[in-house]
């Protein structure tokens, strides 16, 4: 279990966010589960895969009580917080590169159906849902954009540029923009490069019906080691969770997580 525990120093950071610990009332009553002890929940379960209701006593809280504080945790917007602040981190310590960004996506299993999934065209048509993610030139994730298995990539490559966060850190304003977009040939389209010229970045995306050996394979590798990572969390390689909002939780809190490994190395 010890790979699985939540670190001190990660809870470190997570226990500012967090709404304080309340006690019982004046007629008592039954004392509320601790933060922590629910948040070394959600992480065990984030890590091991497995299902709330097969979560470890030893724990210290049922799987209910982790499902409601991820829920209410995800509508206060803590994982968003949480991973913007440790992006500012980073780039003061100068992790962060916005020189290049680089764009992929990657397929799940959805078991149960649920929100934003669709059949899945490498799968014979069985329900799953895709993961769009796009990552700084470190291999930094920047932002996940969670939709059906048959959305088509091209579709969301300019959300996911618009929604990456304002990065503090430094005095001065934040940085938000990339210099250059990086995509495979899945993200190649006429108007996504006139959008990108725009918005005053170059795109460097690989052509459709072109022979393969661009060369931009020698730094998009960065995208997939970090989806990797993503799946090394066991709970995000298959997709159990019906609701978009639960599932949009794992995903933000496992970029923070992310985030965080790469900020104390």
């Amino acid at each position: 279990m010890a790979r699985s525990e939540l670190p001190d120093e990660f809870w470190q950071e997570i226990e500012p966010l967090l709404p304080p610990d309340t006690l019982p009332g004046e007629q008592g009553g039954r004392p509320r589960i601790p933060n922590k002890t629910a948040m070394r929940g959600i992480f065990y379960i984030l890590t091991t895969g497995i299902r709330w209701e097969d979560i470890p006593r030893e724990i210290g809280c049922s799987g209910m009580t982790c499902w409601r504080r991820l829920r209410d945790w995800q509508k206060l917007s803590l994982w968003d917080q949480l991973h913007r602040l440790i992006l500012a981190q980073l780039r003061k310590a100068e992790k962060i590169d916005l020189s290049l960004v680089v764009v992929d996506s990657t397929i799940s299993r959805t078991v149960g159906g649920g929100e934003q999934t669709g059949p899945n065209p490498t799968d014979r048509r069985k329900p799953g849902t895709k993961q769009h993610l796009i990552v700084d030139r470190n291999g930094i994730p920047l932002e996940i954009r969670v939709t059906g298995a048959n959305r088509h990539d091209v579709r969301e490559i300019i959300p996911l540029v618009i929604n990456i966060p304002a990065i503090g850190g430094k005095p001065g304003a934040p940085i938000h923009k990339p210099k250059v977009v990086q995509a495979d040939r899945a993200y190649h389209d006429q108007w996504v490069d006139a959008l990108l010229y725009w918005m005053g970045i170059i795109p460097r995306i690989a052509k459709r019906n072109t022979p393969h050996g661009s060369g931009l394979g020698k730094t998009r590798f960065v995208v997939e080691r970090t989806i990797s990572w993503i799946r090394g969390l066991r709970r995000l390689r298959v997709r159990f969770d019906r609701h978009d909002y639960i599932y949009q939780a794992w995903n933000s809190l496992a970029m923070a997580f992310i985030c965080w490994r790469t900020l104390i190395e």
